[in-house]
């Protein structure tokens, strides 16, 4: 697991007080787990390995797309801009896991992959954090639409004021600059975390959209704490959100969804809850005791379901399972642990429900996507 991540899930365990033990006392689910599903060429030069899984998707024709941290990462330098790229690749798999294209060669856009959708057009958007944008593929593989800018430069620690002059008790001694007024991915007396308005995202991971097609995404596990929300087009409509663990602030948004009705339901990982917002960011409810969201996913039938990962470790390797959970927040049945093995879990990332009972499951420790059946 790469270190951001990583270092991302362990300061949200200590913040929050998360514990290594269960946290949901619902029913087991009986299920079943193909966990070899994808196949690669690993042989000969052109081997594709399939690394942490950012995310995962399947669209109508049955296609599975895995956004994965597989590449060759590089900084270009002395260039009209400086940027990183090549840490991460969007591999094509039919129904039947077998490898059958890449998307995206060579976008600066990917780097380290966090997240993946297929909306309900077949179109598929990857969310890269440290790119700090998300791309829309159209069906083709053509791309439709960027939304973010990559930093212009390779991030610098800038000179301490001399002593007397600002700055905090660090100032003129060599420690770390004062934030801004408003903190950290504040602006002006903005409150910490709410960002810049527009698409300045900061370590994004998720996006989502409602029925009219506008686009929300959750600005994320960086320095900011907001959802921004964009028509159809990409352009900016509003946001909500700032650091904190008030109603409408957040401790990392790690994943949105979006039901029937236009509810946004952001897993707010660092405070261990769900919260619940109209399509304008108006705060409705929140529902808590499922654990320590890491992902979430919509179903699409008469009565919708949220499947929840819950990671109790930064490892995920300890405590770690997935569940079905009602809409107002009661959870109807859970399934799988933490580990390596099938039908088990090591930080499942990402999840699509295209089909209730048939998922597919994005791991960022074990480094594959397991297909699994629910019994009914």
């Amino acid at each position: 697991m790469t270190r951001t991540f990583k270092g991302f899930v362990a300061a949200a365990m200590l913040a929050s007080g998360a514990s290594l033990t269960a946290q949901s006392g619902a029913p087991e689910i009986a299920f079943d787990s193909t966990a070899d599903l994808l196949k690669t060429n690993t042989d000969g030069p052109n081997a594709v390995f399939v690394g942490e899984v950012g995310g995962v998707g399947q669209d109508s024709r049955g296609r599975i797309f895995v956004y994965t941290r597989t590449g060759h990462p590089y900084a270009t330098l002395a260039d009209n801009r400086t940027f990183q790229r090549g840490g991460s690749r969007l591999l094509v798999f039919d129904r039947t896991g077998k490898m059958t294209a890449e998307w995206g060669q060579d976008v600066y856009g990917f780097n380290a992959a966090i997240g993946l959708r297929v909306d309900p057009q077949d179109n598929v958007w990857t969310i890269d954090e440290v790119a700090s944008q998300v791309v829309k593929f159209n069906p083709d593989g053509s791309v439709g639409l960027v939304l973010g800018r990559k930093p212009e430069a390779i991030g610098v620690r800038p000179a301490a004021p001399p002593a007397g002059r600002g700055g905090g008790p660090e100032a003129g001694r060599g420690g770390p600059p004062a934030f801004p007024p408003g903190g950290p991915g504040g602006r002006g007396n903005a409150l910490p975390g709410s960002g810049t308005p527009g698409s300045t995202f900061n370590r994004p991971t998720d996006v989502a959209w409602d029925k009219q097609g506008n686009i929300y995404i959750a600005d994320g596990i960086g320095n900011n704490n907001r959802i921004a929300k964009f028509d159809k087009e990409g352009r900016f409509i509003r946001q909500w959100g700032s650091t904190g663990s008030e109603n409408g602030q957040f401790r990392g948004i790690k994943s949105l969804a979006i039901d029937a009705a236009g509810n946004v339901y952001a897993a707010d990982h660092g405070n261990k809850r769900v919260q619940v917002f109209d399509a304008d960011g108006t705060y409705k409810s929140q529902f808590t005791g499922i654990g320590t969201p890491l992902t979430m996913c919509m179903t699409t039938g008469a009565t919708q379901y949220l499947y929840i990962s819950h990671s109790g470790d930064a490892d995920g390797m300890e405590d770690a399972y997935i569940q079905k959970v009602g809409l107002d927040g009661k959870v109807i049945g859970k399934f799988g642990s933490a580990g390596r093995l099938p039908k088990q879990f090591g930080l499942a990332n990402s999840i699509d429900c295209r089909n209730e009972n048939e998922l597919l499951v994005g791991e960022m420790a074990v480094w594959r996507v397991q297909k699994i059946a629910l019994k009914k």
